[in-house]
């Protein structure tokens, strides 16, 4: 079968790869491969493919993407596709600074996203060395970028701009730019269709919940706001990053300890978050609240997200579709939705607490509400609702209606 794309989310110590065939429907999934604890004593590989050979099995160590990918590719030209039928591999990459929109990788493009390393280090340099990888192994498919940050570049001049010197802000491209824009462009569209509205006017606060946590304000089916800024440090904390500080702390913390900036940029990605409240990065442990610094990390979050929910709906004028729960965290805690959903009854939103412990509806959204009842005033019903989010899915459904791309495969 001709045409198969190969979706690729690279973390900084896993890589997840999804493959889909074209169909007069949309992708069609065909598996989901993960490789985690990469440069560790204790990798794992796991696939939806039910044929996993002794050798996968016992996968040994993997010391890097490279190495990482070309161990799932061996395994799903075992099992599912050729590398002749693979004819594009699209690549979640999380900043793409001032690129607009997806884009073909070629050498020059390559060396741009490098550049952009240090605004995104969880991710971009995974990104950029699977890139590369790919390039190596898979020669004749067409590589291509999407970003996370593409999303957002509707959010509004006086959103973006940070009050700083404008020549300075220029010359080092310092803005807000967004992130999880992959995620929400899946969760818009499907919302959209679960509440059979066109995309265009669609009001929505979506949170995008998991160890790395963002929150974005969609009116009229655009990004008019997000969490994250110039990197995706910003906003809500996460399972290791701090979130919004007062940036004169980290300042403080340099002068007292002396550290250095690249050890305070360490702290603030990998040292903090409910990892530094709780000693743990499982928001499932944070959430049972079984002592007093995971109560505390719990209560800590929802206030957070709470700060974000409350500004976007006054952005909204209160005209809200819904209010929707994604990410990992969003999708699996059941304590976490209860506890926002119910502080923002308040504003008008439906929630039923019966139904966050068995969310009704078919896949990918389901509703946490009764959609039948009105929520607050004005024409507009205030749903609460989750989406099992897929960044794999979006990247493919993107480049298979990306005609131009997808049937003459530029470079």
């Amino acid at each position: 079968m001709a045409g198969i794309v190969l979706s690729v989310n690279a973390g900084s110590s896993s890589l997840k790869v999804s493959l889909f065939a074209p169909t007069f429907e949309g992708p069609k999934h065909l598996a989901t491969c993960t490789v985690d604890a990469i440069n560790t004593d204790q990798p794992s590989f796991t696939s939806s493919v039910k044929d996993i050979n002794d050798e996968e099995k016992n996968v040994r160590r993997v010391k890097d993407h490279d190495e990482a990918l070309r161990y799932i590719l061996n395994h799903l030209f075992r099992t599912t596709t050729s590398a002749e039928d693979l004819t594009h591999v699209c690549h979640r990459v999380v900043h793409g600074g001032d690129y607009q929109k997806r884009q073909p990788i070629n050498e020059d493009s390559l060396h741009h996203l490098e550049s952009l390393i240090e605004l995104a280090p969880l991710h971009n340099k995974s990104s950029t060395a699977l890139i590369r990888a790919t390039l190596k192994q898979l020669p004749n498919a067409t590589s291509i970028a999407y970003f996370d940050t593409t999303f957002h570049r509707s959010l509004p001049r006086h959103i973006y701009t940070l009050p700083l010197d404008r020549k300075l802000a220029d010359q080092c491209s310092l803005r807000k730019y967004g992130f999880h824009g992959i995620s929400y462009s899946f969760i818009l569209r499907n919302v959209a269709e679960f509440l059979q509205k066109p995309e265009s006017d669609m009001n929505l606060i979506i949170m995008h919940l998991g160890s790395g946590a963002s929150i974005c304000c969609v009116q009229n089916g655009k990004s008019l706001d997000t969490s994250m800024g110039l990197t995706p440090l910003a906003g809500l904390p996460g399972a290791t990053r701090s979130g919004d500080i007062d940036p004169t702390t980290i300042l403080h913390y340099i002068r007292i300890s002396h550290a250095s900036v690249d050890t305070a940029e360490e702290v603030l990605n990998k040292q903090s978050g409910w990892k530094a409240l709780t000693g743990t990065t499982s928001f499932g442990d944070v959430a049972k609240r079984s002592n007093d610094e995971t109560k505390l990390a719990f209560d800590l979050f929802v206030d957070r997200i709470l700060n974000f929910v409350g500004a976007y709906y006054l952005k909204l004028g209160g005209q809200v579709d819904a209010l929707v729960f994604a990410g990992g965290i969003g999708e699996k805690s059941a304590e976490l939705r209860e506890a926002v959903s119910n502080q923002c009854q308040c504003l008008g939103f439906v929630f039923d607490k019966d139904r966050n412990q068995r969310p009704e509806g078919k896949a990918p959204v389901k509703a946490l509400c009764n959609m039948e009842r009105q929520g607050g005033e004005g024409d507009r019903k205030k749903r609460v609702l989750v989406c099992e989010t897929d960044e794999q899915f979006e990247m493919a459904f993107q480049c298979m209606q990306d005609r131009d791309l997808y049937e003459k495969g530029d470079r």
